[in-house]
């Protein structure tokens, strides 16, 4: 049994959910060695989060973001206001999605199902750039 871990730096982005697949994969040095294992991935952070979603329409991360924002309204009397309207709720989303997901990893590749792929969830307006931790397990 192996371990690595890697910390990659994604670009900022704007609100909503962003495709990070390739990023992760490119991050990953020895993921091609791995028949057997486990990935976990990581982001540092508070305002946004991570989700394992369909990756084949457009419209579903246009619709994630517009669902979310939809139960998380940035319109609400919060105490919490020092960083901005939408810092708040960021922290609320970013909970309700959660920092990780873990991905199964076989004969070299992540074993995700076909329409899946693994989506960076910004929650702030600008929220810059976030890093994610990636520690493969494996053998």
């Amino acid at each position: 049994m192996s371990w690595s871990q890697t910390e990659i730096q994604l670009p900022a982005h704007s609100r909503g959910f962003h495709l990070i697949t390739h990023e992760i994969e490119r991050g990953l040095n020895d993921l091609d060695s791995v028949n057997v294992g486990l990935l976990h991935v990581f982001i540092k952070h508070t305002s946004a989060s991570l989700t394992i979603n369909e990756n084949a329409s457009p419209d579903v991360p246009r619709d994630m973001e517009m669902a979310v924002n939809k139960m998380v309204p940035e319109n609400w009397p919060y105490i919490h206001t020092i960083e901005g309207a939408d810092d708040m709720p960021a922290h609320i989303k970013s909970s309700m999605f959660g920092p990780s997901v873990t991905i199964p990893v076989s004969n070299g590749r992540l074993n995700l199902g076909t329409w899946q792929g693994v989506f960076l969830c910004e929650h702030r307006d600008h929220g810059g750039r976030r890093k994610v931790v990636l520690t493969l397990q494996g053998e």
